[in-house]
C-alpha cells in the first residue's frame, strides 16, 4: 500500500480572517472556492468543502445554461457567467434563467 496517501481531499481547514463566516457561505481560497460547512468565528479555523454540488446565489440577470462555466464575484458574493475579474468556481449543474437568484454548481470542476 502507498505510504504517501494523506486524505480524499474533499474538505480542508480554513482560517477565517477578522470576520466570522457563516455555515453555507462561499469563501475564496486562492484560485478556488469552498463552502463553509459550519459557522467559523473570527480568526478561528473550520472545515470547508471543496467538492460537490451546491446551491449558490447568482446574478439574477444572468441566464445560465446547463454545463456553462461559472465564476465567483467576490465583491458581490454571487456567481456570474462573467469571467473577467472573477475566479472560476465550477460549472452549472442545472440551468437558471433570468430572474432566478440561485443556481446549482459543481464547484472547482
Amino acid at each position: 500500500m502507498a505510504k504517501n496517501y494523506v486524505q480524499e481531499g474533499d474538505e480542508l481547514n480554513y482560517t477565517a480572517g477578522g470576520t466570522a463566516v457563516a455555515g453555507g457561505a462561499v469563501v475564496l481560497i486562492g484560485a478556488r472556492i469552498g463552502i463553509v460547512l459550519g459557522d467559523i468565528a473570527a480568526n478561528a479555523t473550520g472545515v470547508v468543502s471543496v467538492t460537490g454540488v451546491w446551491q449558490v446565489a447568482k446574478l439574477a440577470t444572468d441566464v445560465v445554461a446547463l454545463g456553462v462555466d461559472l465564476y465567483w464575484d467576490a465583491a458581490n458574493s454571487r456567481l456570474t457567467t462573467t469571467a473577467s475579474g472573477n475566479a472560476k468556481a465550477g460549472y452549472a449543474f442545472t440551468a437558471a434563467g433570468n430572474g432566478v437568484t440561485t443556481v446549482n454548481i459543481k464547484i472547482n470542476a
